[in-house]
């Protein structure tokens, strides 16, 4: 591991660039910010091996762009892609996104917005289900937040125009972008070729290596894998031979090392803390009125769980659904799938393995119902309403679900039907003090002129 090797005034160097590597996947001149080419560039080599043998990572580094290529252990819908104003893609989005690498591909060095809309929408007219009308405003902003992602990372440049006068008249506004090939083939590398896949579980990883080296390696991997991914790692989620690596700490300490992070560890998991804010894609706690709101819904939900003279109904984790995986499957179009080389579900054989694997204690956790959860938000917002973004204060139901969604996003709760179950993460914050900040009722119509004045 090259990061033991590294002199002690160069390693914060070499530590922020895996902390941008591991965050970001793709680096460009230009994304995330124009320092990050130039200082992965430095450090290519190291950083190339140490991700390889940790995480079983790929590294490809140009003079143009630095494209990880992760090991997938599971499907993460709490990640979604976003346009640069933060709106969450949806399906059409993301189907535009394709459909616009597609085209791009074959484009030349430049291409107007007109024409690329154009060629996505004769490309559309092959997917059932799926239109691009630029007569349709709603069409024309999803095209445009597609375009956009592509911009924020530099495939295209703005030369001339501006995409938001076409969003608002394709016939009076009009865009030109430069394309950077070198980007856009960077940003579609799939590591199968998905024609022959029946199932998006021929993603994710299969590292079914004969011999317990190899299967102790691969599970360590898996490991460290999770560490940098996940917000925490709870050890009832793992095998038995990935807890036992999970408990040691020459393994945690490799992490910590390589990422300049620090690891909590407690005796349900481990969280890696960023306090840099170069690896977490979501900063708790922070400012905005959900992460504030989530903060103080994580001290109500403390004090309930800790009043043992109302001890509240406990229950096991539920298996990991595969719904979003059943979605998904049901969304290939079979008649593209080439029959002859569809790959095989690689893990039916290594979900029987660990079927007959000892199962270790259940685990019960504190569950919160709906109803309570909702009074509390509602009596939250009926004290502090005044302070919260004004787009909130109307919609309390909007609001729950939105810090539903963080608090879910951190992992420290998961979500069933009837009500939260309370992860033991949720924990770490029990004793947070919120400050709200309230302005006097005399200062609320002040102006400018009268600040100041005896």
């Amino acid at each position: 591991m090259h990061a033991r090797t590294i002199d002690s005034l160069a390693l914060d160097s070499y530590q922020r660039a895996a902390r941008v590597m591991l965050a970001n996947h793709l680096v460009t001149r230009s994304f995330p910010d124009r320092i990050a080419l130039p200082l992965i560039r430095r450090w290519a080599t190291e950083l190339r091996e140490d991700l390889a043998e940790l995480f079983g990572y790929r590294l490809e580094v140009t003079e143009t762009t630095a494209r990880l290529f992760p090991v997938a252990d599971r499907l993460d819908a709490g990640r979604p892609a976003r346009t640069p104003a933060e709106r969450v893609f949806d399906r059409r989005r993301y189907a535009y996104l394709s459909l616009a690498l597609a085209a791009l591909g074959r484009a030349g060095d430049q291409i107007t917005l007109s024409e690329l809309a154009d060629q996505v929408a004769a490309y559309a007219t092959r997917v059932e289900g799926l239109e691009l009308s630029t007569d349709r405003a709603a069409d024309r902003d999803a095209f445009v937040d597609a375009v956009a992602w592509l911009g924020a990372r530099g495939a295209l440049t703005l030369a001339d125009g501006d995409a938001g006068g076409w969003a608002a008249d394709p016939s009076a506004g009009e865009a030109l972008y430069d394309i950077d090939r070198s980007v856009v083939f960077a940003i579609f590398r799939p590591p199968r070729v998905l024609q022959h896949l029946q199932s998006v579980r021929g993603l994710l990883a299969d590292e079914s290596d004969s011999g317990a080296p190899q299967q102790r390696a691969a599970a360590a991997r898996r490991v460290r894998r999770a560490l940098v991914e996940l917000p925490v790692v709870y050890a009832e989620e793992l095998a038995e031979d990935e807890r036992t690596l999970l408990g040691t700490e020459k393994l945690v300490a490799e992490v910590e090392l390589l990422t300049g992070l620090r690891a909590e560890r407690r005796a349900e998991g481990v969280a890696l803390i960023d306090v840099s804010g170069r690896l977490s894609d979501v900063r708790f706690p922070g400012t905005g009125t959900l992460a504030q709101v989530a903060l103080l819904l994580v001290g109500e939900i403390a004090d309930l769980v800790l009043d043992l003279d109302n001890p509240v109904e406990r229950r096991p984790r539920p298996e990991p659904a595969t719904t979003l995986m059943d979605q998904l499957d049901q969304a290939i179009p079979q008649s593209t799938v080439f029959a002859p080389l569809v790959v095989t579900d690689p893990f039916d054989d290594e979900d029987e393995e660990r079927g007959r694997a000892e199962e270790p204690d259940i685990t019960e956790h504190p569950l919160i119902t709906w109803p309570w959860i909702q009074e509390t938000v509602q009596a939250l917002t009926h004290r502090y309403g005044s302070t919260f973004a004004a787009q909130w204060q109307a919609d309390v139901p909007g609001l729950t679900r939105e810090v539903v969604a963080l608090m879910e996003r951190l992992r420290l709760i998961e979500v069933l039907d009837d009500g939260l179950l309370i992860l033991p993460a949720l924990a770490r914050y029990r004793g947070a003090i919120v400050t709200v900040r309230t302005r006097a009722e005399t200062e609320l119509f002040a102006s400018a002129t009268h600040v100041g004045r005896d």
